[in-house]
């Protein structure tokens, strides 16, 4: 047999490959441990898929929900007479990639429930009504009430919206009254007096995001200036646009007409938060690779073995002609289908198992309890975003690695000596 009678990972050498990977009585050895290593690369992968895609899953909600509820470009508009506001939200309005501009008033209070036995802390947000519709994540979130009266009467009227973990905190329901006390009150020769109000509850949202639900209240912005004492100035405008990631550029525009007004964007307001993520998931991917390679090194240990077990077949092999390349290629191909293929099962079923998380969450939270708590999370349920650049990048880094891990052995098994191997045969 001449090596030069065939190509390179040609036939034959892929037929001898495919005979060294079946499980023979002799090998079992060889086949335990090529057993251990598919399931520890399969594991490796797909736990990494899983991982990596939950990550981006609650990077995504957690940011979605974040820009759903706050915006992307903000400007400081406090103690600025509102005809020079209106200006810069006209401005504002008539740049490319902007959808909303909404003037806020905020404000912190505590909350009071009826009877006055329970008082929580939460955070007041004056919009009007027409804004307040506009920002779906909560107005198409209902679970309680309506908004049909939101925002009507003298200065908006005496209804707030409210989240579903403050309700049930306060232990209101919709058409129930709340009393809300502010230390933002009147002037007095004395000092500040607080001041305090009480309101209808005329709906309760529920955006998905405990922090959020458990303390934000909506009042119509009227009736949110006339409790914080506001009546002359907003405090903030807030821009939304199509595209979250070019707010730095919009908010460079915004500068140029908000008179020296303090603009910042969403990644600046929620900049350690967006950091952590960050970096979070750039350690997690280290880590997981790092995995997936040392369970590549498996590999190792298995062809190290056949080849000990094969020295005659190669000394043979080599005596008919066959050339050192074509025996490192028959030993890599051997290891390397036990890589590429773990590789291969691992990247579909942790993509399956991704797809199917909703599904798999109730089933093990029906067995063992609940598994994800809210409270800890912000989430209700354990998000996950397959990303298919990232499947596509794990599958072909573990498939590098199982090449790689084949190398040493196959280097070995090609400088074997013929006559050394058949001594003693």
């Amino acid at each position: 047999m001449k090596a030069g009678g065939a190509g390179p990972f040609g036939m034959w050498e892929r037929t001898l490959a495919a005979r060294y990977l079946r499980a023979r009585r002799e090998d079992g050895g060889v086949a335990l441990i090529s057993l251990i290593s598919f399931i520890g690369i399969f594991l490796a992968v797909a736990v990494l898929i899983i991982v990596m895609s939950v990550m981006n899953g609650f990077r995504a909600e957690l940011l979605g929900r974040i820009l759903g509820v706050n915006g992307h470009v903000f400007v400081d508009v406090r103690n600025m007479p509102i005809p020079e506001a209106r200006a810069i939200v006209a401005n504002a309005k008539a740049l490319p990639g902007v959808i909303d501009v909404m003037p806020k008033i905020d404000g912190q209070v505590m909350a009071v429930g009826q009877g006055g036995n329970l008082a929580r802390g939460a955070v007041v947000t004056g919009l009007a009504p027409s804004d307040l519709s506009k920002l779906k994540i909560v107005s198409g979130n209902l679970v309680g009430g309506n908004l049909k009266t939101w925002g009507v009467g003298e200065y908006g009227g005496d209804e707030i919206a409210m989240g579903s973990r403050l309700a049930e905190a306060l232990g209101v329901l919709p058409g129930d009254s709340v009393q809300l006390i502010s230390p933002q009150g009147a002037s007095t020769p004395f000092g500040t007096t607080p001041r305090i109000k009480d309101y209808t509850v005329s709906a309760i949202f529920d955006i998905g995001m405990s922090e959020y639900d458990a303390t934000f209240i909506y009042m119509p912005i009227e009736q949110a200036q006339l409790f914080f004492s506001k009546e002359t100035s907003w405090d903030t405008i807030e821009l939304r646009m199509q595209d979250p990631d070019k707010a730095d550029l919009l908010a460079l525009e915004v500068a140029k007409f908000s008179q020296n007004r303090y603009v910042t964007d969403w990644r600046q307001q929620s900049e350690s938060l967006v950091s952590a993520l960050q970096i979070e998931r750039n350690v997690m991917r280290l880590i997981l690779m790092l995995i997936v390679a040392i369970a590549a090194m498996n590999i190792i240990s298995g062809l190290v073995m056949l080849v000990k077990n094969k020295g005659r077949d190669i000394a043979i092999l080599r005596t008919m002609g066959a050339s050192r390349a074509s025996i490192m290629r028959v030993f890599m191909m051997s290891g390397a289908s036990v890589g590429i293929l773990a590789t291969l099962a691992g990247a579909i079923g942790g993509t399956l198992f991704c797809l199917n998380i909703g599904t798999i969450q109730k089933v093990v939270e029906f067995v063992f309890g609940p598994v994800f708590n809210a409270d800890v999370y912000f989430l209700s349920q354990i998000p996950a975003k397959v990303e298919w650049h990232e499947v596509i990048t794990t599958a072909l880094f573990a498939a590098i690695a199982s090449v790689v891990a084949t190398l040493p052995p196959s280097w070995r098994a090609s400088k074997l000596d013929p006559v050394e191997a058949l001594r003693y045969e």
